[in-house]
């Protein structure tokens, strides 16, 4: 209570509050956030994803079946499903909007942590409100209650710490103001961002607080792009002027600064070439003459050529995982050295880079203005990275058009792909043997027109993602490229998105089974266990009977969407001119063949049993040891 004078009198204000529920008082913050980047405000909180159970049924779905606020809930048909599509949304938005997502106690929340850990570990802002116990305790155990006799503090919900960058459990209604207000700081901090876990007790979400007013304010969060210290630019102009023959890693950050143009001008200025991560790519078009592609374990031949050899490494925006790095063994040059583009001090130290702690485009366009001053070139001829480029070329021409009697190869199906789906539409993979196909392979023109999870690779995430993805841009097709055993693992949204008429394309590869770890195990010796789909052969006792078939065509049709089935290229065309004409969510099965598209001077670091009866594993084993005598330590 504040005191106010008047002439000589003293009259005592009470502040304004507002008395609602803590889901109502929830609601009502969430709608009122916004974020500004470069001078755009939008609004940043745009719905929220739900599957009501109790905990939330009477508590934070009241508050969204009788809201003032503008949050249209969308039905959820899995947590974790819903999460993936959240999660996506947020990735195709560049991380400038998200959605919320609500889910009941025990089972219900739990389903979540697989895709909290996919949207933390891919610095993707994700909000996640699951229900937990009665705060008070009063009518304990509860239905699907985790009793720890050890600690009663102790919930399903603290699963979620450590795969969230903030959690907080609110257990009076009062905390929700810290904890929201922290929630985000977190969820719009380019380098803090990730999964934000606020668990809601059930009694807790229907209790009622006198609320300030001034709680419910308009607030703007603004993202400022990071400029590098003077100290900091100075050094990796020194650095780069002592090398010749530098090479850019493209990550994820170059996307989420906006900085493709920026990367484009500055490669082209110092004729540096690139080659792109997962999360990079698409940032420059296939065909401009720097773009040698992906790079690392499943990199270009271009890429991963260049980088062996090159004096300095350029990482712009990305965490230089073992993938991108072929285990720390991709950089044989003794003189190599590394300078790190990123936001994130954390993430740019890594190989004992030279820090350069700046938003992306940012840095690049202040180093090419300081370069361009001492005329700075490199080394390369320009017939090398021609060539370079020209023979990987004709290395994906040829995948392309790759045949086999036995059926169709998957980089025929991926050629097929490419050259239907129009340019500016978008495609989405995350797991199994597709990723790597489509980094060497995918030919994209346009940024944001590749759409890869590959720093979690959740099995389940494809059909999920391309409802996240059709919803951020309604305009464009949304393809997700899915094997049979990631679609097996999960579909469930593909039932929200005809349930919300957002026209998704399921593209699925049909090789019986998990053939990406069956090929793995092969690779390091096995014979192959456990990773095809087939019947169990009562002689031996092992899965090594017949191929199980599947329908996934008729599948799809039993839910509503549209089926086709393509066994020959003829069907593969049809069936693409069909489902582009359809109005609804679209299934096209296709039966293929494990992938042949080999690793190109890459490689993956697995554990190899040290003891093994078998030769091909002592030998695996052997080849392994060699490797990481090449590779670096830290």
């Amino acid at each position: 209570m504040e005191s106010i004078q008047y002439a000589n009198e003293s009259v005592e204000v009470k502040p304004q509050t507002i008395r609602l529920t803590m889901g109502q008082a929830l609601l009502k913050f969430l709608d009122n956030q916004y974020i500004e980047f470069d001078g755009e405000e939008r609004k940043f909180i745009k719905g929220m994803f739900g599957i009501f159970g109790h905990g939330n049924a009477t508590g934070l779905a009241e508050a969204l079946e009788r809201q003032e606020s503008n949050l249209p809930l969308l039905q959820g048909k899995n947590e974790q499903g819903m999460v993936h599509a959240a999660t996506a949304y947020a990735k195709q938005k560049n991380r400038l909007e998200i959605f919320a997502c609500t889910t009941s106690i025990g089972p219900g929340a739990l389903n979540m942590v697989t895709a909290a850990g996919t949207a933390t570990v891919n610095r993707i802002p994700v909000l996640l409100l699951p229900s937990d116990n009665f705060a008070t305790r009063q009518p304990d155990p509860v239905l699907q209650q985790i009793e720890n006799p050890s600690d009663y503090t102790v919930s399903a919900t603290d699963a979620f710490k450590s795969v969230s960058r903030y959690w907080d459990r609110i257990v009076r209604p009062e905390q929700l103001m810290t904890a929201a207000i922290n929630a985000m700081r977190v969820l719009t901090d380019p380098v803090e961002t990730g999964a934000v876990t606020l668990a809601l007790p059930q009694d807790v979400q229907a209790e009622a607080f006198d609320y300030p007013v001034e709680f419910f304010k308009k607030r703007v969060h603004v993202i400022e792009r990071r400029t590098p210290s003077e100290v900091t630019l100075e050094r990796a102009v020194e650095l780069i002027k002592s090398k010749k023959k530098p090479f850019i890693i493209a990550g994820g950050g170059t996307h989420y600064s906006f900085a493709a143009e920026a990367l484009k001008q500055f490669a082209e200025r110092f004729e540096i070439p690139v080659g792109e991560t997962q999360a990079g790519k698409s940032a420059i078009a296939w065909n401009h003459p720097l773009n040698m592609g992906g790079v690392g374990a499943n990199g270009s031949k271009a890429s991963n050529v260049l980088s062996k050899d090159a004096d300095l490494i350029i990482a712009v925006g990305t965490r230089l995982t073992d993938f991108s790095t072929s285990s720390k063994v991709a950089f044989q040059n003794p003189d190599v050295s590394f300078l790190n583009i990123n936001v994130s001090s954390f993430d740019a130290m890594k190989m004992e880079s030279q820090l350069l702690v700046s938003d992306a485009k940012t840095a690049l366009n202040q180093l090419g203005e300081q370069l361009q001053k001492v005329n700075y070139k490199t080394a390369y001829d320009e017939n090398e990275l021609t060539s370079l480029k020209e023979a990987w070329d004709n290395e994906v021409d040829r995948l392309f058009n790759l045949k086999s009697e036995e059926g169709l190869e998957q980089s025929q199906v991926i050629g097929e792909l490419n050259q239907f789906i129009d340019e500016k539409d978008i495609i989405t993979c995350a797991a199994g043997s597709l990723p790597g196909d489509l980094l060497k392979l995918w030919r994209s023109k346009h940024p944001k027109t590749y759409h890869m999870e590959y720093g979690f690779s959740t099995m389940g995430y494809e059909v999920q993602a391309a409802l996240g993805i059709k919803m951020a841009e309604p305009e464009r097709e949304a393809y997700t490229l899915v094997g049979d055993g990631s679609y097996l693992m999960m579909h469930s949204e593909l039932v929200t998105s005809l349930q919300e008429k957002q026209k998704i394309n399921i593209i699925l590869f049909d090789n019986h089974g998990f053939q990406c770890i069956h090929g793995l195990q092969v690779g390091q010796g096995s014979e192959g266990f456990g990773n095809e789909f087939r019947y169990r052969e009562q002689s031996t006792n092992q899965l090594s009977g017949d191929y199980m078939e599947i329908d996934f065509a008729a599948h799809a049709r039993s839910l509503g969407a549209k089926g086709y089935t393509a066994n020959t290229v003829e069907e593969l065309r049809d069936a693409l001119k069909k489902a582009k004409q359809d109005t609804i969510s679209t299934l096209i099965h296709i039966k293929t063949l494990p992938s042949k598209v080999e690793g190109y001077d890459s490689w993956w670091r697995l554990g190899v049993a040290e003891i093994s009866n078998s030769e091909s594993v002592k030998n695996a084993y052997e080849n392994m040891e060699e490797k990481l005598n090449q590779a670096r330590k830290y």
